[in-house]
């Protein structure tokens, strides 16, 4: 690295000069040569201690700045979770002023109806409690709120019960989000307690208006009864209840279920923070929307599955004595005493009938007695899509951008074998599909776009893609004969694809709305679809021509046609799953979610079913009837299920990023 030290070469004595000055010439240089030596070895040891020294300094700023980084994460983290949270509450009170609205407009009815037929003196007492109702002023509200030991409100929310108070009190409708739809994030999971105290100050907004109200509901009321023998007045039902019972007759509000999703709308919006799902337009109609005749929690609803369980004789029986079933009229919610029905007979008349459940309805083979939790499968994103290969040993699991393949046949912790990147990291996979040779995977999502992966070769790859003029496909399904695979359209239309050409050979066009949801016949002769105009259409597959029609009042998120029978289970944002006869007028509805049903699958032997919803439940279902088989609570919304064709395994997929694998215990 450095010279060797060598000692100087002898000095010549310039021509003419004496001996004596060479030698001094000669002695000078050797001097200095020594003096540089020694320069020499003390200048490496302080260098290197120098070097030491930055090294060290260096080091310790780089810890320094690491937790600082990690401290500025954690803030970025919790400011996020601030933000959904104060985003959640301001949306669920923009929900309760349209419910107040509702119920205002109600009573307002309710008062027309009445006043004519009282005194003039009751008249004018009614009148009055009906002007004090809209003169009701912020001071005066943050004064009712305040004796019930909440804070008062912020400006803005003020601002929305002012809004409140001056449209309810007149009766008048309310424009909904600017968006038309709830915040999709806020739709799954992790944060009903948020929602719970959104609606809960919701309530409050509108309870001095509602007193005032039912002031002069009592006043009329009163007066009516008083005047009966005078007039033969049929008072509205609502009319001398609490606003507590009113309040949990479940008046949903229709403000608040409107409009279609957007691009990349249905089944999950743009994921966010935390494992929720983010992003102002997004899950679609009433996704945040919580009825409020649930006043019981998801455990509550567990336990009380717990309680149908294996009795099934008394399937319809609750050990909750006050629980009410979500969206049923209240002529068939029971006394505060009773046990209300989770499961209804709807006959072709419309008439409801709780189903006394047969006594093998959990009995026998083929019927699992509940399911255990063997896997879970750390994502990282919000997962959207799942499904399990025939031989069971692989879950692909659908996120932002990409898939996932893991390996479940070995136990212990899980990393996934291989990602296949297929969209934009920004958009989300919606569906995919595994042909039952386990070579082919067809992806579809928040794209034009259909991916065809080659499964066979060592890294996996695209071998073709299929695009429509759709923004975004919702579902995918596969004929049996696994040469044709259908595409459920953001725009509504039901795309057919020639797997083996990769060419379009058809759309079906019917739906007004984005389409949802699809299964398949076992023949492969019919097709099943459901969208976000609240239809469920059959399609028939040779002659090309939409069948049949079946209408609601709610948007379809899932359907499943069963694989033995001639029933088709549909899950719906209403909270409910409906199972109906696809040659008969009859149904089954069955009421155990407390929120929107967000996928649905049948068992390949075609006993039973899954359903999944925005309320963290896992619900199992006896076909057709839906006695209640197991039902299992997750961390979050789950927004996908697939069951293996062997019956033995159900997969989920979560908002909290994760997948879960669950083994079928019979």
């Amino acid at each position: 690295m450095f010279p060797q030290n060598r000692p100087p070469a002898p000095l010549q004595p310039p021509p003419g000069s004496s001996a004596s000055a060479a030698a001094a010439a000669a002695a000078a240089a050797a001097a200095a040569a020594s003096g540089t030596a020694q320069s020499l070895k003390l200048t490496y040891p302080e260098t290197l201690d120098r070097i030491k020294e930055e090294f060290q300094f260096l080091q310790t700023q780089y810890h320094s700045l690491k937790l600082e980084c990690e401290k500025l994460a954690t803030e970025k983290t919790e400011i996020q979770r601030h933000y959904v949270m104060y985003y959640e509450m301001s949306y669920g009170l923009n929900i309760e002023m349209h419910k107040q609205t509702e119920i205002a407009k109600r009573l307002n009815v309710i008062c027309a109806q009445l006043i004519p037929f009282l005194s003039q003196e009751h008249q004018q007492q009614v009148v009055q409690a009906m002007e004090r109702a809209k003169q009701v002023t912020m001071g005066e509200l943050n004064a009712s709120i305040g004796v019930r030991g909440l804070p008062p409100l912020p400006p803005t929310q003020q601002l929305q019960a002012q809004h409140l108070s001056q449209h309810a009190a007149q009766g008048l409708p309310m424009a909904p989000h600017p968006s038309g739809l709830p915040h999709p994030g806020l739709a799954l999971g992790g944060s009903s307690g948020l929602l719970a105290l959104s609606g809960a100050l919701g309530a409050q907004l509108a309870a001095k208006d509602e007193r005032a109200h039912l002031e002069a509901v009592a006043a009329a009321a009163a007066a009516a009864e008083h005047h009966r023998g005078k007039s033969h007045v049929q008072l509205d039902t609502a009319a001398p209840l609490p606003f507590s019972h009113i309040y949990s007759l479940g008046l949903r509000n229709p403000l608040a279920v409107q409009g279609a999703y957007p691009t990349g709308a249905f089944g999950l919006p743009p994921p966010g923070v935390n494992g929720e799902l983010a992003g102002a337009a997004g899950y679609g109609a009433g996704l945040h929307l919580v009825s409020p005749h649930m006043n019981g929690s998801a455990a509550a609803a567990a336990a009380a599955a717990a309680g149908y369980g294996r009795s099934p004789g008394v399937g319809y029986e609750s050990p909750h004595p006050h629980m009410r079933v979500p969206g049923l009229p209240a002529s068939l919610q029971p006394a505060a005493s009773g046990k209300p029905a989770y499961s209804f007979h709807v006959s072709a008349d419309g008439q409801m009938q709780p189903v006394p459940f047969p006594p093998d309805a959990l009995l026998g083979p083929g019927i699992p007695r509940h399911a255990r939790q063997i896997h879970t499968l750390s994502h990282g994103e919000v997962v959207c899509a799942v499904t399990i290969s025939t031989s069971t040993r692989h879950v692909y699991t659908g996120g932002k951008g990409c898939v996932k393949v893991w390996d479940i046949s070995q136990p212990g912790s899980k990393s996934p074998m291989a990602q296949l990147d297929c969209l934009n990291r920004d958009n989300y996979i919606r569906s995919c599909k595994l042909l039952p040779d386990g070579r082919t995977l067809i992806v579809g999502g928040e794209a034009s776009t259909l991916s065809i992966w080659d499964l066979a070769t060592p890294t996996p790859r695209i071998k073709a893609e299929l695009t429509s003029s759709a923004p975004a496909c919702y579902a995918l399904a596969i004929s049996p004969d696994n040469k044709v695979c259908f595409s459920c359209c953001s725009d509504g239309n039901i795309v057919v694809w020639d797997l083996h050409n990769q060419t379009l050979v058809r759309q079906f066009q019917g739906h007004t709305d984005g389409a949802s949801c699809i299964d398949i016949s076992n023949d492969g002769t019919k097709l099943w679809t459901g969208g976000l105009d609240n239809t469920v259409r059959c399609w028939d597959l040779r002659e090309g021509r939409q069948l049949q029609q079946h209408d609601f009042t709610s948007q379809i998120f899932s359907l499943g046609y069963c694989p033995t029978g001639e029933w088709l289970a549909v899950g719906m944002e209403s909270s409910n799953v409906e199972v109906l006869h696809v040659s008969k007028p009859d149904k089954y509805q069955l009421h155990l979610h407390e929120s929107c049903v967000l996928s649905l699958k049948f068992a390949y032997c075609g006993k039973w079913f899954v359903s999944t919803g925005k309320d963290n439940l896992l619900n199992a279902w006896r076909t057709p009837y839906g006695s209640s088989i197991f039902q299992s609570k997750e961390s979050s919304s789950v927004l996908s299920c697939d069951i293996s064709p062997d019956d033995q395994f159900i997969v989920t997929g979560s908002g909290d990023k994760k997948a879960t694998v669950y083994e079928v215990i019979y």
